[in-house]
């Protein structure tokens, strides 16, 4: 057991599918509190934050741990909290998802709100580049039933500070597939791709194949969850001859429930069919998991045998956006090393 679990942390891998604001964990959120509240929480309080039983009530326990990240050291010390626990686990390489969505809405859409916020989360990102040659993109999220000036809004955002801050490498859009899909916002993801953003998109997670056909229409590069993609063999075919990465969350689809178990996830059908798959830990805080937990239960619920998690890892570093170079010697050394 604590072999396979040593080889898991070996490998050199990605993170592609994180939400920052997803990684805070109960005993970061008492910190948090001590800051900012009058009575502080307790840590049995704030694990009972992150109690659900459905997609709607995670959104629910989401809104109420973030209510507590408030200004920019409350997001330089998340930020810096979730690199060290990445790069423990042997994460080289992350591009994480910043609600910036969720921070205009929380602050009346006060345009002078967002740089300070992004200040405090460089700060972090460049000690983990310094300290533990940890090397991080930010994506920005747009929440989709937020409404489309909302999500203009937030890729604006991207787009202007994108000449500063190279960190920036793309734009995504998560919330609630069954209030909004992606149609409405093709000319943003238009203007996105003009200013060299990078397209993501959840898709397929409460929702079913359209949800993705619609994604790639409107150019999305990866796919989030594409959890119903196994519906609709003709778009499982297209995903395989395209090589469009998905970003796959096993655990958060089961404890959502939008997915029974992790032993029926789709991983395994999509890895086999040659799909261009990777494993990812979504909000690991509010799922109990994390990345290392996720190859572990590959190996353990669906037979991933030792080569095939090297080929996961080696997945998640092809579907990154790093350069083109950068990823080939990423993964030299991978074939070297392990």
């Amino acid at each position: 057991m604590d072999d396979i679990r040593e080889f898991i942390r070996s490998l050199p891998k990605a993170e592609l599918h994180l939400h920052l604001e997803g990684t805070i964990l109960p005993s970061t959120l008492v910190e948090l509190s001590r800051r900012h509240d009058a009575r502080p929480l307790t840590l049995a309080e704030a694990e009972a934050l992150y109690e659900f039983n459905d997609f709607t009530g995670f959104i629910e326990s989401f809104k109420a741990v973030t209510r507590l990240l408030t200004g920019p050291d409350d997001y330089e010390l998340a930020a810096w909290r979730m690199i060290e626990h990445l790069a423990a686990q042997g994460v080289v390489h992350a591009e994480v998802y910043i609600s910036v969505g969720v921070i205009y809405m929380w602050r009346n859409h006060d345009p002078a709100c967002f740089e300070p916020i992004f200040a405090g989360l460089e700060r972090a990102r460049e000690r983990g580049k310094r300290e533990l040659g940890f090397s991080l993109y930010w994506i920005f999220d747009a929440v989709r039933h937020f409404s489309v000036p909302e999500a203009e809004r937030v890729f604006r955002k991207a787009a202007e500070l994108r000449a500063e801050f190279p960190s920036i490498i793309g734009i995504g859009l998560g919330g609630d597939e069954r209030q909004a899909g992606s149609a409405p916002f093709a000319a943003l993801y238009a203007q996105a791709r003009a200013a060299g953003l990078r397209l993501t998109n959840h898709a397929g997670e409460t929702t079913g194949p359209e949800a993705i056909r619609e994604a790639l229409a409107v150019g999305s590069e990866r796919i989030g969850h594409a959890l119903s993609a196994i519906q609709d063999p003709d778009l499982v075919q297209e995903l395989r001859v395209r090589r469009i990465p998905l970003e796959l969350n096993p655990t958060s689809n089961v404890r959502t429930g939008v997915c029974p178990s992790f032993a029926a996830h789709p991983l395994r059908r999509y890895f086999d069919q040659g799909l261009l798959v990777t494993l990812n830990s979504d909000d690991p805080a509010f799922f109990g998991s994390d990345l290392a937990s996720e190859y572990h239960l590959a190996h353990t619920e669906q037979g991933f045998t030792r080569d095939e998690l090297r080929k996961l890892a080696a997945n998640s570093l092809r579907a990154s956006f790093l350069p083109d170079g950068e990823k080939a010697a990423r993964l030299d050394r991978m074939e070297t090393n392990v």
